[in-house]
């Protein structure tokens, strides 16, 4: 049940893991840390169903608990993935992609969450185990340090 669960969420949450750390090979050691720690605690998960919001839960807070501690000492990098961008622009994901790389850790957990994976602020909230005024707030600040970043491409990226 575990393999299928495993096999089934991998892709999802590489891909949020990416737009946490900005680099395909930390996504995977993420999701592999993230699965490790699910694995761990399988078959003391009351639902099975809700596996996949754990999973979520799990690796936001290994991210943004790996970035706190910085024991690894690896640095992320604003080099383009090493895979083609795929969409209407690459041009504007990649420019988008470098600059959320650049916005804190934290504030990133949180525009991730809301904005990539959809979730509401209680969610995110829930995910984080913060109150849900601390993510309307980081959702705020992360957005106001990403136009930061961006700067006068911000129109360019919003196609305006």
């Amino acid at each position: 049940m575990f393999e299928q669960f495993a096999a089934a969420r991998y892709g999802a949450l590489r891909r949020t893991g990416y737009l946490l750390c900005g680099d395909w090979h930390l996504a995977e050691d993420l999701v592999q840390s993230t699965l490790i720690k699910v694995y761990a605690r399988w078959p003391r998960l009351r639902d099975p169903d809700t596996a996949g919001g754990y999973a979520r839960t799990t690796l936001v807070r290994t991210f943004v608990d790996g970035r706190r501690r910085r024991s690894a000492g690896e640095v992320a990098s604003a080099e383009p993935p090493e895979t083609a961008a795929v969409g209407a622009d690459p041009d504007r994901r990649l420019a988008l992609l470098a600059a959320l790389a650049r916005v804190s850790p934290g504030y990133r957990a949180v525009l991730v969450l809301r904005y990539w994976e959809d979730q509401s602020v209680e969610e995110c909230a829930a995910i984080l185990g913060r109150s849900s005024g601390a993510v309307r707030s980081d959702a705020h600040r992360g957005l106001a340090q990403l136009g930061t970043i961006l700067g006068d491409s911000v129109h360019e990226i919003a196609g305006s």
